[in-house]
């Protein structure tokens, strides 16, 4: 068996948290003969809640599981990582301004910045979970750098991908499993496109004539109807996306392509430069390098919604940049 790898997960007290650790430590992320060592990650409020996840952890006698280590420290958290899952964050309370949630996020996502470039190696990988998670992705990659360089940092837009991909199996009726290359562009927020132009099912481009503003905004919608149904956000679907972003990251993405957010150089798509933004992207399985997928084409009702959630992009990196005057 392979020696143990170090994987970091934020917020481990949390919901999400509490669906993703079983996944990753049974093998399903990153192999079946892969040994992890989990590092759990809360702040100290919610220690004893971490100590009884602790407990079912061990509970569950994972074979993979190599070594547990909760913690409140960001020291001791980030310390020789391989992975970190960024998945605690200010959730938005009932009154706040998207403005004041990036405001809270912002020391956040710089504290752990400062701690990956303190005490992780550059060749960590960060999948931001916490919303806003591109923009925390930013922040982060802004403070981590220069010793971890940006494209190591995503944020994930797996779910909304999965929630699409699951729309158009429905619509077909084909297996959601063979549904492939559905493409989130743009922030995880409800200014996000879902394009299933290039949809193809087992290999076979699937009928497509335009786009569909109902399915679209059934996507951009799909978290807050979770949240007015379950009265709590979505939970078990956002661990088995992250789960599965990390997968296809650390393994490769074989012949399909997976909406990814990542550092944007402003020359793929007319996407703005320097933001996270979601592109389809393609992971080399030996290099465990992302690549955009280049050359899709894109009609006047698509450029016009990547134009708009670039633009939140880059205000939403403006108002966070600001809260951080000084600090960088």
């Amino acid at each position: 068996m392979s020696s143990s790898i170090k994987v970091l997960i934020t917020g481990a007290a949390g919901q999400i948290a509490y669906s993703l650790i079983p996944i990753v430590a049974r093998g399903d992320v990153f192999g079946k003969n892969q040994p992890v060592t989990l590092i759990l990650l809360d702040i100290p409020q919610m220690s004893t809640v971490l100590d009884g996840v602790v407990m079912e952890i061990m509970d569950c006698a994972f074979p993979l599981l190599h070594e547990i280590i909760p913690t409140t420290d960001e020291a001791t958290a980030f310390k020789d990582i391989d992975v970190a899952f960024l998945v605690g964050s200010m959730p938005r309370r009932e009154g706040m301004e998207r403005k004041d949630l990036l405001a809270a996020n912002v020391k956040i996502f710089a504290s752990q910045g400062k701690a990956l470039a303190a005490h992780s190696s550059p060749d960590v990988k960060v999948l931001v979970v916490g919303n806003p998670a591109n923009t925390n992705a930013l922040i982060c990659s802004k403070f981590a750098a220069p010793k971890i360089p940006p494209e190591n940092f995503t944020a994930m837009t797996r779910l909304d991908q999965n929630r699409a991909s699951a729309q158009v199996a429905a619509k077909h009726k084909v297996a959601v499993k063979d549904v492939q290359n559905v493409i989130i562009w743009g922030n995880h927020s409800s200014t996000q496109f879902p394009d299933v132009s290039n949809a193809v099912c087992n290999g076979t481009k699937l009928p497509f004539t335009k786009h569909d503003p109902d399915m679209i905004s059934l996507v951009q919608k799909r978290g807050a109807a979770v949240i007015a149904a379950r009265k709590l956000s979505s939970a078990m679907s956002a661990a088995k996306a992250a789960a599965d972003h990390m997968h296809d990251w650390w393994n490769g993405t074989g012949s399909s392509y997976v909406s990814m957010g990542v550092m944007s150089d402003g020359t793929h798509y007319g996407a703005p430069k320097d933001v996270i933004f979601s592109f389809p992207c393609t992971v080399c399985p030996k290099s465990k390098q992302w690549k955009i997928v280049d050359g899709l084409a894109l009609d006047d009702f698509a450029k016009d919604k990547l134009r708009i959630t670039g633009q939140e992009l880059e205000e939403e990196r403006k108002e966070a940049l600001s809260a951080t005057t000084g600090q960088l």
